[in-house]
């Protein structure tokens, strides 16, 4: 008689299953990590835009805060580039989110005095779950939904 060698067909299948078990549990996580990954990068990115910008306004007195994100990215170092941030920001996307930033208008003396930076997922519950946003008061808002974000929605001050 032959003595076998290998595995047999049903050892293989067992290997494979416990394999493919092993793969539906720790996928969901990965995805979870993922996620958490990204909206942790775009609170960051809105504390950077949010210093950036006050660092601009103290720079242009004359202007107040910066009319587009490219005002604070790569430049000659005065009010058109005041490059303070670098230009993956002023792309507008960064780790699975998209990032809007909206100026107030300015007043009579052309001095803007407002703003409002938005960090929304490219797609909710994929790339990221809530939205971010921050305005001039300096504080990072969120919305649990991943939709739009003002002051009028939570202010976690584990954000700030």
């Amino acid at each position: 008689m032959k003595k076998q060698r290998g595995f047999s067909l049903i050892e293989l299948l067992i290997v494979v299953a416990i394999i493919l078990i092993a793969a539906a549990i720790a996928i969901p996580s990965l995805l979870k990590a993922r996620i958490s990954a990204n909206e942790s990068s775009a609170v960051g990115s809105i504390r950077t835009l949010t210093t950036a910008n006050i660092q601009y306004a103290s720079q242009c007195t004359d202007t107040g805060f910066p009319v587009a994100l490219a005002n604070l990215g790569p430049g000659p170092g005065d009010c058109t580039g005041a490059a303070i941030i670098d230009e993956v920001l002023t792309t507008g996307v960064k780790s699975g989110y998209n990032f809007t930033y909206t100026p107030g208008a300015p007043d009579g003396a052309g001095i803007t005095s407002t703003y409002n930076i938005l960090a929304l997922p490219l797609s909710v519950s994929v790339t990221g779950q809530r939205a971010f946003c921050s305005m001039q008061d300096g504080v990072i808002h969120y919305n649990d939904g991943g939709a739009a974000c003002d002051s009028s929605v939570n202010g976690d001050p584990t954000l700030e």
